[in-house]
C-alpha cells in the first residue's frame, strides 16, 4: 500500500473513492479476508469514512495531510 494522502473534509470524487477504498481494505483485513463480504465490506466503509469528514468537519480539524494509516486508525476509534 502506498503512502498516500487525502485532503480530508472536503475531498474530491477520486480522494472519497481512495478513502473509502482503504477503509474497505482494513474491513477486510479485521474479518481475515474471508470471501463473500466484499460488497458489506464497501458499503460499511462508505458509511464509516462520511461519518469520520462528518466528525472532522464538526471538529473543525485540518484539511489535508490524512494518510491511510491515519484513516485505519480513525475508523478503530469509531469502532469502539
Amino acid at each position: 500500500m502506498t503512502a498516500e494522502t487525502f485532503t480530508v473534509t472536503s475531498p474530491n470524487a477520486e480522494e472519497r473513492h481512495s478513502m473509502i477504498a482503504v477503509a474497505a481494505y482494513f474491513l477486510a483485513e479485521q474479518r481475515g479476508f474471508l470471501p463473500g463480504e466484499a460488497e458489506r465490506d464497501w458499503e460499511l466503509a462508505e458509511h464509516q469514512i462520511e461519518c469520520m469528514l462528518e466528525r472532522l468537519r464538526q471538529a473543525g480539524k485540518p484539511t489535508e495531510g490524512l494518510s491511510a494509516t491515519d484513516i485505519r486508525n480513525a475508523l478503530r476509534l469509531l469502532s469502539d
